[in-house]
């Protein structure tokens, strides 16, 4: 057996207010649920991405918790990539410039495709990039 598909990817932020105006106003993701303080979930296409409030969740479940989720975190910069076409891309870079948000590269990569990378609010590591990158 092996998994077929990533269903959800956290990053840890340490303004959850910022990230959620950001993920959700600038790349228009959908809200999938929130508890204010500790985290903010969002859909992307067939999955979620999980924006945590780090020192929310190291140490134990938030009080009064349907559900035991182990405790986790992580400190500094995470990535996350985003699948665009090529046209898409440039949309993006418009989108983004349009709100004040630097691209920090783009480039070709060798094996064809293209990617773009810029930051959320929290300093994490954001791309879009054509699947095309790893043979998809």
């Amino acid at each position: 057996m092996t998994p077929s598909a990533v269903l959800e990817s956290a990053l840890y932020v340490t303004d959850l207010a910022a990230a959620e105006r950001f993920y959700g106003e600038i790349l228009g993701l959908e809200p999938a649920g929130k508890v204010p303080g500790r985290h903010v979930f969002f859909r992307c296409g067939g999955s979620i991405v999980l924006l945590f409030n780090a020192e929310a969740t190291r140490d134990a479940p938030p009080p009064a918790a349907r559900l035991p989720v182990p405790p986790h975190g992580a400190v500094g910069q995470g990535h996350l990539c985003f699948a665009a076409t090529e046209s898409e891309i440039d949309g993006w870079k418009t989108r983004l410039g349009a709100h004040g948000v630097a691209i920090e590269a783009e480039f070709e990569w060798p094996q064809g495709g293209r990617s773009i990378y810029f930051r959320d609010p929290s300093g994490n590591s954001l791309e879009f990039a054509n699947p095309s990158i790893w043979g998809l």
